[in-house]
C-alpha cells in the first residue's frame, strides 16, 4: 500500500513508528526513525540498529535504493538530529550529504554534546534545507532515557509496581501471586524489554527468587538484571543470576562470597554509604557512565521507598487491581510525614486500562 505523506506531521508519525521497530534493540544508541519522501511518496524507510551498525538515515537510504529510488533531492524525516562525528559508525550527516538530500526534517537536536546541532548545521551548510520541532514530545518520550543519560549523566529510572486499590503489593505472609491480571502483567514485561536494565533488592529475590528476565513479550535481548544488596546475602544459586552477567552491588568486602558469585558469573560494584548500606545516588551515576539509558525497578516496599527519599526515581509504573487487600504489604517505605510540605509530588502522564486492571504512569516533579 503506497502511503501518501502530506505534510511534515505526517512525515514525522511515520518516522517515529519506524523508531518504534527499535524499541528493544538499540540501546545505548537512541530509537531513531526515518523515512524519505519525494513528491509527497515514501521511497525509503529504516530504524537504527543495534549499536555498531546502521543508524536510521544509512538504513533508509539503502531501502530507497533497493526499491530503485533516487534520494537527491528528497526530503528525509528523522525523529532525532543526524549524528555528526565519529562514533562506532561514520556520521550520517555526511552520508546524507553526500547522497544529495534536498531536505532533512528532524523532530528534535541531539542532546549528545558530540552532536547538539552541528548535524543540522553540517547539512545547513551543504545547501539542504533543514528544519527542527515537528512531534519533538512524541520523539523525547521515544528516548527519555538516552536524553537523561545525555543531559544529567543518570538513566530514567522507572520504578514499576502491581498493588490493590487500597495499595497493598502483597499479604504479610508474602503471597502477592497474581494481584493484577495476565493481560498487565504481559504489559509489565514489556516495560522491562524496552529497559537497558531491571533492578531489585536482596529482599525481593530472598522472598521470590526471580528470574528478573522478559518472559511475556518476543525480544531479541535481555535487559541487564541488577541486585542491590549491602551485605552479599545473595545466594550463588539464585535464579536472577542464571546465565550470568548480573551486577551485584555491594556496600562491604566479602572475599568469598564475592568469588563465588564471581564463579556464578556476577559483577560486584562496591559503592558503600557512610551507613553501612548502597549509596543509591552514586550507583545511579555508575549506572549512567555504564551507558543504561531506562533502568526498569521492580523491588519491595524497603528499596522503593529508598530510592524516592533519594531522589532516585522519575517516575512511577503503578497497575492497580481492583480489589481490596486490607492491612498487608504497601508499595512504599516511607516515614511518617509531620506536615504536607514533606510530601513526593507527582503529575499523572498517563492512564490507561490494561485488561481488567488500571495502569497509571505518574512522574516526580520538582518540588
Amino acid at each position: 500500500m503506497t502511503v501518501h505523506i502530506a505534510n511534515d506531521a505526517e512525515g514525522m508519525k511515520l518516522a517515529l513508528e519506524w523508531a518504534a521497530k527499535g524499541l528493544y534493540t538499540t540501546s545505548p544508541n537512541p530509537r531513531i526513525g526515518c523515512v524519505i519522501v519525494r513528491d509527497g511518496r515514501v521511497i525509503g524507510e529504516g530504524v537504527t540498529q543495534p549499536a555498531g551498525q546502521d543508524h536510521a538515515e544509512i538504513q533508509a537510504m539503502k531501502d530507497a535504493q533497493r526499491r530503485g529510488h533516487d534520494v537527491r533531492g528528497a526530503t528525509a524525516y528523522v525523529t532525532l538530529e543526524p549524528c555528526n562525528h565519529h562514533g562506532r559508525t561514520p556520521p550520517c550527516s555526511d552520508a546524507l550529504v553526500r547522497a544529495g538530500l534536498g531536505r532533512v526534517v528532524a523532530a528534535m537536536e541531539d542532546p549528545n554534546p558530540l552532536v547538539a546541532g552541528q548535524g543540522m548545521a553540517r547539512l545547513a551548510a551543504a545547501g539542504i534545507e533543514v528544519a527542527t520541532g515537528p512531534m519533538a514530545d512524541e520523539a523525547h518520550e521515544m528516548n527519555i532515557g538516552f536524553f537523561s543519560r545525555m543531559t544529567r549523566g543518570l538513566p530514567w529510572v522507572r520504578m514499576k509496581t502491581a498493588a490493590s486499590l487500597d495499595g497493598m503489593t502483597a499479604l504479610h505472609n508474602g503471597q502477592s501471586q497474581w494481584i493484577t491480571g495476565p493481560e498487565a502483567r504481559a504489559d509489565g514485561h514489556a516495560w522491562r524489554a524496552r529497559a537497558c536494565a531491571i533492578l531489585t533488592g536482596i529482599g525481593t529475590v530472598k522472598a521470590d527468587d526471580p528470574q528478573l528476565n522478559v518472559r511475556a513479550v518476543d525480544t531479541p535481548r535481555q535487559p541487564r538484571r541488577i541486585v542491590v544488596d549491602s551485605r552479599l546475602d545473595i545466594s550463588p544459586s539464585a535464579r536472577v543470576l542464571e546465565g550470568g552477567g548480573t551486577w551485584v552491588v555491594a556496600a562491604v568486602d566479602d572475599p568469598e562470597k564475592e568469588a563465588a558469585l564471581r564463579a556464578a558469573g556476577a559483577e560486584i560494584i562496591k559503592l558503600p554509604n557512610p551507613h553501612g548500606k548502597v549509596d543509591l545516588p552514586a550507583l545511579m551515576r555508575e549506572l549512567g557512565r555504564r551507558q543504561i539509558n531506562e533502568l526498569h525497578v521492580e523491588a519491595g516496599g524497603k528499596l522503593n521507598g529508598s530510592l524516592i527519599r533519594e531522589r532516585c526515581a522519575d517516575e512511577l509504573l503503578v497497575y492497580l487491581a481492583p480489589m481490596l487487600l486490607g492491612d498487608a504489604q504497601g508499595m512504599f517505605s516511607l516515614p511518617p510525614l509531620a506536615h504536607l510540605g514533606g510530601k513526593h509530588s507527582l503529575k499523572f502522564h498517563e492512564v490507561k486500562q490494561i485488561g481488567a486492571d488500571l495502569r497509571i504512569l505518574a512522574r516526580f516533579t520538582t518540588q
